[in-house]
């Protein structure tokens, strides 16, 4: 790994560090960055020994969205590879996070916008480094939400302040984000990339199996009825208590220890 990769990945107490790496260019999305990270979050997926993974950036932004000079040279030249960017990328890459069987935190160290913003929407857990900021910059450049935003920042906020944020444009603090619910803490700068190790290592060493349930029934619950819920919910509890993790839940209970989790 090279400090010239486009996508940086380091392995910690079962964790996978994916770091954006075009600090130059905010960690703006080319068509590079884009196959690299959608590989890269599918490997931590089906990869047993990651039990969490933290999405990141290098330098002043988490990630400004779609690289627009590309996009630009891109169709100067008749490239039809950007009018299918959503459908090749975006979209795989949301889903990627979103199913993936273990947690997903994004450590916001700056600008999020655009697509950049929406990554960090997908993620299950949220933390923002004190100067970050949130921008849907989308309707700037006479485009709609995509990479899942429409669903995700709504499903966060609500549909007033989603329809307010992406129809204005306007930038979102972090002390806003905060008390918006967009993200659930904020830490300085220099603690974030820390922080975030901290929690995901947390997260790491606990019922992971019992995680991923947790993510597919608030997918069920999220866009279905309550009857959808409860069979979800059902299903899951079924499985999750034939895990060695609930068995060993329980017999540290019984006897007062610490239950050791294998995510099995």
């Amino acid at each position: 790994m090279t400090t010239e990769d486009v996508l940086l990945t380091a392995d910690e107490s079962g964790v996978r560090t994916l770091t954006l790496n075009r600090p130059k260019a905010y960690n703006s999305l080319t068509v590079e960055l884009k196959e690299r990270l959608l590989a890269a979050l599918r490997e931590a997926a089906a990869d047993e020994s990651v039990r969490a993974i933290v999405l990141t950036g290098t330098g002043k932004a988490f990630c400004a969205g779609q690289d627009l000079k590309e996009h630009v040279g891109l169709l100067r030249a008749n490239d039809p590879s950007p009018l299918r960017t959503v459908a090749d990328h975006y979209n795989p890459i949301v889903r990627a996070i979103v199913e993936a069987p273990k947690p997903v935190i994004a450590a916001v160290n700056g600008t999020a916008a655009g697509a950049g913003a929406a990554f960090a929407y997908a993620a299950d857990l949220r933390i923002a480094a004190a100067s970050s900021s949130f921008l849907m910059a989308f309707a700037g450049v006479g485009l709609g939400p995509d990479s899942g935003a429409s669903w995700t920042l709504q499903r966060l906020i609500g549909l007033g302040r989603a329809s307010e944020l992406m129809l204005l444009g306007r930038p979102v603090d972090a002390e806003e984000a905060l008390r918006l619910g967009i993200v659930s803490e904020i830490v300085p700068d220099e603690e974030l990339p820390g922080r975030a190790q901290a929690l995901a290592a947390k997260l790491a060493a606990g019922p992971t199996v019992a995680y991923a349930k947790i993510k597919d029934v608030l997918a069920v619950a999220a866009r279905g009825t309550l009857e959808d819920a409860l069979a979800a919910e059902d299903a899951a509890q079924a499985a999750l208590g034939a895990t060695a993790d609930h068995a060993e839940a329980v017999d540290a209970f019984v006897n007062k220890r610490k239950p050791d989790f294998t995510g099995r």
